[in-house]
Formats: C-alpha cells, sequence, structure tokens
C-alpha cells in the first residue's frame, strides 16, 4: 500500500491526488474541527486563529507542521511521478482533510495514533474503540483521533507514525507477518464560501464530508505451514475467522442480487464487516486489490484467493444521489477580482474618451499681435468636435446594435422563460397528480390499517375463546378422570362388598351344617341309648332304668362326686399371656371404641409400636400402614364374641386415606361346665375352619377363662386352642 522507494504506492498517490485537486482552495488550519458524533464544526477566522495560537504555543504539538523537515526513512516512498488532478472542483468552497489510522487486532479496535503517557514503572497498555453509529446511520469508531493534513508529507508522517504502533510478528513463512488489519481513513470536508465570497458560511447542515478508507487486510494463514503457535496460533483464528465472514457477506450479497432474496446480511459477526456495512449497502463505493503470490507452494492459497476475487467481482453495490449543497451564485470567490484588482480601481468610460482626444495646444496669448495661437487652438477644437461626432455617430451605431442585441435577447429570454414555464406546469401536473395518487394511496393505507385492526380484534377475540374452550375442554378431562377414578373405587367398594358378603353367608351356612350335624349326632345318640336301655330290660329285668345324662344334674352333683382335694388358696394368680398378632411388622392403628368391654381372658391380641386410638382419625391413618377394629358383640350362647377386623390403609389422590379390609380374626370366650364330659362313642362332627375338637375331661371347681382363635376365611391359615392351666383329674 506505500510503494517502495523512488515509486510511490498507493496511499502516496491517494494523496497526491487530494492535494493538488484542493491545494489553492484549502481552510485555514482549525477552521474545521472534528467532534466525537463522526461530523464536523465551524469556527469563524478568530476561533481559528486563536486555536491556532494555543497550538502552537504547546511544547510538543500533536499536529505536524508543514514546516518541519522530511523524515528520510519515508521521504523516497511519497515520490510520484505522475501530476494527477482533478478537473471539476468547486471554486466556490473551501476545503480541509483530516486523517486517522486504527487496526483491528483479535477483533478489537485499537486507535494507533492515541498518544497514551509513558509510564516506565507500570506502563498501560492501548485501550480498545467502540462501534457506533451517528444520526446518519454511518458506523464510525468513537473516540478515535483525527488529525488535519495540509500537505502529502504530514498525511504520509502521520501514517507512518501510526505503522510503527501496528503488531507484527515473526512466522515461519514471514519475517514481519501482519497480525491485525490495518484501516487509514481520509476524510475530505467541503463547506461553501458565505454570498461575498470571502469567509466559510457558518452552517453546519452545508458541510459535505467524504471519505476514503484504505484497508490492508492480514492474510489468511494455515497453521501447518506457519507453525504458529500460542498467542500467533490465536491470532491466525481470528484473522482467518474475519475473513471468512467478508466472505460470506459478499456470497450472501450475490445471492440476495441474483435470486432476488432478502437474506440477511451476518456483518455484526465481525468487528471488520461491521465498521464497513454502510459501503456495501450502497453508501459508497468498494475497490479491492488482490495480492497473489506467483511461488508454485502457495498454489493453495492464491486459488482460494483469486476465488473470494471472483465472487466480489459479481457484487454490485447502489451508488448514492449527491445532493447540492447551497443554492447561492457560482462564481462568488472571484466577483471582486477583475483582471488582476478589485473592481474599485477600473477607469471610468469619460476618462478614457478624453485621453483618446488630441491635446489641447497652449492658450496664453502674449503678445497681441500673435497670430498663431488662436489658429491653432480652432485646429485643435475643429478636430476634436470631428472626433466628437464620428464617436457620437459610432455610439449611436453600437447602441442600435445593443439594442438589437437586447431585444434578442428579451426575446430569448421570454421564450426560455416561456418554456420553463410550460415545464413548471406540466411538472405542476405532475406532481397534483402524485399528491392525488398519494392521497389515494394514503385513504388506502387507513383503510388497510382499519382491516388489519378489526382483525387483529377478531384474532383476539378467537384467540379468547380458543382459550376458553381448552380450559373447558381440560375441565371436562378432569371430570371424566375424577369420575373414572370413582368408577374404579366404587367398583373395588362393590367387590369388597360382595367379598365379605360371600364369606358371610359361607360362614353362616358351615355353622348351620355344623349344628345340623350336631342334632343328628344327638338323635343318634338318644337312639342308641334308647336300644342299649331295651336290650337292659330285655338281659336284666331287674336293673333299674338308665337315665340320659344331664348336664343340669351334673352340674348339681358335681361337689358330691368329687373326690379331689380343694385347691390351695394361696396359690399364684394366672398370669395373662398375650397372642403375638401375625401382623407385628408393620405400623398399625389399633381402633378400639370405648364402649368395648375389658375381658379377662389369658389370651389377648397384642400388637407392638400400635397407635391405639377410640376413634378413627386421618392424621392417625397417615402414619401407619395397617388398621385393626375391634368390634366386640353378643354371641348366640350369651358369651362375648370378639371381632379382629383388619385391612391396609392407601394413599387416595385428593390427598386423604382409604382402608381396604383384607382379614377377620374372630376371638370367642367360653366357661368349662360343671361336671366331666364324657368322650363319646361316636364320631366328633368336624369344626368348619377343618380341625378336629378334643374333648378333655376336667375339674369344674375352679373356673377358668379360655380364648380360642378361628378362621374367618380359607387364607387366615389354621386355628388353634389353648386351655388354661390343668385340672387335677379324678384318682
Amino acid at each position: 500500500m506505500t510503494g517502495s522507494p523512488g515509486e510511490g504506492g498507493l496511499l502516496p498517490r491517494c494523496l497526491d491526488m487530494i492535494f493538488n485537486s484542493i491545494g489553492l482552495f484549502q481552510a485555514k488550519r482549525y477552521v474545521f474541527k472534528a467532534n466525537d458524533r463522526n461530523s464536523m464544526d465551524i469556527q469563524c477566522e478568530v476561533d481559528a486563529l486563536l486555536e491556532r495560537q494555543k497550538r502552537e504555543a504547546m511544547p510538543n504539538p500533536k499536529t505536524p507542521s508543514s514546516k518541519r523537515q522530511i523524515d528520510p526513512e519515508f521521504a523516497d516512498m511519497i515520490t510520484v511521478q505522475e501530476f494527477c488532478k482533478a478537473e471539476e472542483i468547486d471554486e466556490d468552497s473551501v476545503y480541509g482533510v483530516f486523517v486517522s489510522y486504527i487496526e483491528i487486532y483479535n477483533n478489537y479496535i485499537y486507535d494507533l495514533l492515541e498518544e497514551v503517557p509513558f509510564d516506565p514503572i507500570k506502563p498501560k497498555p492501548p485501550q480498545s474503540k467502540l462501534l457506533r453509529e451517528d444520526k446518519n446511520h454511518n458506523m464510525y469508531v468513537a473516540g478515535c483521533t483525527e488529525v488535519e493534513v495540509k500537505s502529502t508529507e504530514e498525511a504520509f508522517e502521520v501514517f507512518w507514525r501510526g505503522q510503527k504502533k501496528r503488531r507484527i510478528a515473526n512466522t515461519h513463512l514471514n519475517r514481519e507477518s501482519s497480525r491485525s488489519h490495518s484501516v487509514f481513513n481520509i476524510k475530505l470536508v467541503q463547506a461553501p464560501l458565505d454570498a461575498d465570497g470571502d469567509n466559510v458560511l457558518q452552517e453546519k447542515e452545508q458541510i459535505t464530508i467524504s471519505q476514503l478508507s484504505l484497508v490492508d487486510l492480514a492474510g489468511s494463514e494455515r497453521t501447518n505451514r506457519t507453525k504458529a503457535e500460542g498467542n500467533r496460533l490465536r491470532e491466525a483464528g481470528n484473522i482467518n475467522q474475519s475473513l471468512m465472514t467478508l466472505r460470506t457477506c459478499m456470497e450472501v450479497l450475490r445471492e440476495n442480487q441474483m435470486y432476488g432474496t432478502n437474506k440477511m446480511v451476518p456483518y455484526r459477526d465481525s468487528k471488520l464487516t461491521h465498521l464497513f456495512k454502510n459501503y456495501f449497502d450502497g453508501e459508497g463505493k468498494v475497490r479491492m486489490i488482490v495480492c497473489v503470490n506467483p511461488k508454485a507452494e502457495d498454489y493453495e492459497e492464491s486459488l482460494q484467493v483469486m476465488r473470494f476475487a471472483e465472487v466480489t467481482q459479481e457484487v454490485e453495490v447502489a451508488r448514492p444521489v449527491d445532493k447540492a449543497i447551497c443554492g447561492l451564485t457560482p462564481g462568488r470567490r472571484f466577483r471582486n477580482q477583475a483582471r488582476g484588482g478589485p473592481v474599485g480601481d477600473e477607469p471610468l468610460v469619460t476618462d478614457v474618451v478624453l485621453q483618446s482626444f488630441p491635446p489641447l495646444p497652449s492658450c496664453e496669448i502674449l503678445d497681441i499681435n500673435d497670430e498663431q495661437t488662436l489658429p491653432r487652438l480652432i485646429e485643435a477644437l475643429e478636430k476634436r468636435h470631428h472626433l466628437r461626432q464620428i464617436m457620437i455617430d459610432e455610439f449611436n451605431k453600437q447602441s442600435v446594435t445593443f439594442k438589437a442585441l437586447l431585444q434578442e435577447f428579451d426575446s430569448a429570454v421570454l421564450n426560455k422563460e416561456n418554456y420553463i414555464q410550460g415545464k413548471l406546469n406540466e411538472k405542476e401536473k405532475v406532481i397534483s397528480g402524485q399528491k392525488l395518487e398519494i392521497e389515494r394511496l394514503e385513504k388506502k393505507n387507513k383503510t388497510l390499517e382499519y382491516k388489519i385492526e378489526i382483525l387483529e380484534k377478531t384474532t383476539t377475540i378467537y384467540e379468547e375463546d380458543k382459550r376458553n374452550l381448552q380450559q373447558e375442554l381440560e375441565t371436562q378431562n378432569q371430570k371424566l378422570q375424577r369420575q373414572f377414578s370413582d368408577k374404579r373405587r366404587l367398583e373395588a367398594r362393590l367387590q369388597g362388598m360382595v367379598t365379605e358378603t360371600t364369606m358371610k353367608w359361607e360362614k353362616e351356612c358351615e355353622r348351620r351344617v355344623a349344628a345340623k350335624q350336631l342334632e343328628m349326632q344327638n338323635k343318634l345318640w338318644v337312639k342308641d341309648e334308647k336300644l342299649k336301655q331295651l336290650k337292659a330290660i330285655v338281659t336284666e329285668p331287674k336293673t333299674e332304668k338308665p337315665e340320659r345324662p344331664s348336664r343340669e344334674r351334673d352340674r348339681e352333683k358335681v361337689t358330691q362326686r368329687s373326690v379331689s382335694p380343694s385347691p390351695v388358696p394361696n396359690a399364684p394368680p394366672v398370669r395373662l399371656r398375650h397372642r403375638r398378632s401375625r401382623s407385628a411388622g408393620d405400623r398399625w392403628v389399633d381402633h378400639k371404641p370405648a364402649s368395648n368391654v375389658q375381658t379377662e381372658t389369658v389370651m389377648q391380641p397384642h400388637v407392638p409400636h400400635a397407635i391405639t386410638v377410640s376413634v378413627a382419625n386421618e392424621k392417625a391413618l397417615a402414619k401407619c400402614e395397617k388398621y385393626m377394629l375391634t368390634h366386640q358383640e353378643l354371641a348366640s350362647d350369651g358369651e362375648i364374641e370378639t371381632k379382629l377386623i383388619k385391612g391396609d390403609v392407601y394413599k387416595t389422590r385428593g390427598g386423604g386415606q382409604s382402608v381396604q379390609f383384607t382379614d377377620i380374626e374372630t376371638l370367642k370366650q367360653e366357661s368349662p361346665s360343671g361336671s366331666r364330659k364324657r368322650r363319646s362313642s361316636t364320631v366328633t362332627p368336624a369344626q368348619p375352619d377343618g380341625t378336629e375338637c378334643e374333648w378333655t375331661d376336667v375339674e369344674t371347681r375352679v373356673g377358668c377363662s379360655m380364648a380360642v382363635e378361628m378362621r374367618a376365611g380359607s387364607q387366615l391359615g389354621p386355628g388353634y386352642q389353648h386351655h388354661a392351666q390343668p385340672k387335677r383329674k379324678k384318682p
């Protein structure tokens, strides 16, 4: 970009072209003043002079001076052989040139012209800058240093000062490899002169700013060739990523132009593309210069670069429309200059005419006999009169000619005015037609907006109805689910009731069958006794008639037949024994109503770690897994019959508890008779639970209590009997 010694590159040629074109029309230094909003302010001559004096009084002025010697390090690079100059330059304006220099390193923007105070103890690193958008939607670097320059040498000196701060590093392929993208901005500021053509017009809106950005892109790298490691590897990744984003933006722009699509261009993925977003959107012109290395080893890289250049060549960017600066009269700068002098110094027409007449001779008559002075004076006056007549005739001819020219000019002006008036009428008709069209479109737009508003309201109503219907549907679904769960609960309850009723009737049938069997056995015993009596009468007529044994008589005679000794009065009391329940492994709720009668049987149901309650409550059921209800009723023989009704506790969906009964245990209390029972020779009837009952001879002198556990169903296991302390038998 800078070129080589003796042959200037792109940057020196651009600067030389700019200053050759505006060299005579540059504004004085500090007339234009840059601000932080990507625009320029205008100062009057007095303020600019005061600021120049203030800057010149500073010990180290930041602005370069044109009186300084050119640095020999770059003196040969700014030499341009060809003289280039723009032809169409507005002479009624003044110009100013501002330059800035930034770099994009690891996707961060740094100002290369920023003066950072040097601290040898704790050096301060450079601060990154932010991208902002101005009021015209143009992107710029906020807080970037902009330097006003007046010549190519000054601009290149500023560039060279920033070039020394640019980040470069040594790689395997390049001794001074650029590790960042650099952007050198040249701003050309133009402002018109006032109506007198002497001073700059103090209107900020009339300032026009043009910008030329020279971008030096860092080349893409392959790490297997550059052998990059650490920071160099990170830098190479950021460089390749930014170049890939630039290529993606170019491809999306080309696709949108070729196929008429409207895909979003990813400018914000990289600071490089985000900074030049306006250029690609049609706010400027873009030119790309591709550098290719002819070495065979770089064939792959060169091929990728050429493909990228081919893609960018097909992208078209629309040009912006240039606006007129102001409506002042052209030629204001040279209005007070006519042929090298001001208007007030021009000679009068009368003086020119008098100078063209022949000079008058001397009019002094010293001698009365002088006859030569008056004739010479008369001859001179006659010549002057003759010349005056000639000049009058010439003036008349010129006036006639000028009148003809004025008439022709008036006619031409009239024709032009008529033509312009006709054009204006046509334009007014077009404008009126466009106004009518605009009014029609505005009405149509209002109608469409009204329809859109109605559709939005209708859509809102439909959405509300949809939400209500969805809520109603969800409510119905929940209701159906509740009904289904209630149905299943009712089915389970009915199934339990059916099972309970079936078991109850089975037990009742078994009881009736047992009673019937006992009755039949008694009848058979009666018949047997009758047969025995009949046999005794036949064989032994003298013997007494046997009597049927009776429990009542045995109970009355038990004292007379007993030969056993009386029980010891100081015998220890019988110790109550508790029967361990088969369900002692779980936590139980022992529900014993307050109306129950405490029995003093030897065997008592006992459940360890149980919660005993008189009334069932939800708090107790929530802590346990099993439930047992103790129910007492009077049996058919007049004894108290205790039933232990057991069940499982389940949690319901609504947060409560339910009990499903699964087992019934029946506890009966019987008192032994006062007489000794005899074992019948006949077969003892079977018990309902499948066990055989034993008939034992016991003494009736000491009463005892006996607890018998019986099966309530086929799933409860075998029953058992437990007798009290054994009684002494007769010897």
